[in-house]
């Protein structure tokens, strides 16, 4: 199966706001960004998977895919009360806190990454059974980062030091046993 997956384009988000599980605009900028990934997915899917959030389902749909399956488990980390906040005015000591155990450590009614990857390993483990060729899925960054994990079984701890940008792209083949074939990072 090959799999291509995108970051949605740029949020229009205050710099320095968290937000995960937050509808948030989209910049100015979101159709010509589209334009750019379409131009480089010469790929016809057999299925597309989006996060529910509008700033996957609106480029799902600027690229032409009019339907596609919503999935929760695609959801950017939950950052709870932390949540539309400046990082500026969360209890530095709070962050410090959450930044020693990121892994485990669930913020207050959100999530951890372990909830993350747990959701995310889960939709993958049912993907890859599937007889599915070619698939497209439309996610966040967490997400993406917590793919590359489910991919090279790397400790999550690490998971920070992906670098994944607004409206990247990469693709990678995979079996049903797991057998990674390839990784292209496309943009």
């Amino acid at each position: 199966m090959e799999i291509y997956v995108i970051r949605h384009t740029q949020v229009d988000v205050k710099s320095g706001t968290c937000y995960g599980q937050s509808e948030v605009a989209l910049k100015s900028s979101f159709k010509e960004e589209a334009q750019r990934i379409k131009s480089e997915l010469n790929v016809d899917f057999d299925i597309v998977f989006v996060s529910p959030f509008s700033r996957c389902t609106l480029l799902a749909e600027e690229l032409g895919y009019s339907k596609y399956n919503k999935d929760k488990r695609l959801c950017e980390l939950n950052f709870g009360q932390w949540e539309l906040k400046e990082w500026a005015n969360i209890n530095v000591s709070e962050i410090d806190k959450w930044s020693k155990d990121i892994v485990n450590l669930r913020l207050p009614d959100g999530e951890n990454l372990n909830d993350l990857y747990n959701r995310v390993s889960d939709f993958m483990n049912e993907l890859i059974k599937k007889d599915y060729e070619k698939v497209l899925i439309i996610t966040h960054a967490g997400v993406i980062r917590c793919l590359w994990a489910y991919l090279l079984e790397f400790p999550l701890k690490n998971l920070f030091r992906i670098p994944v940008d607004f409206g990247e792209i990469f693709s990678f083949s995979i079996s049903k046993n797991k057998e990674m074939i390839n990784i292209i990072r496309k943009s």
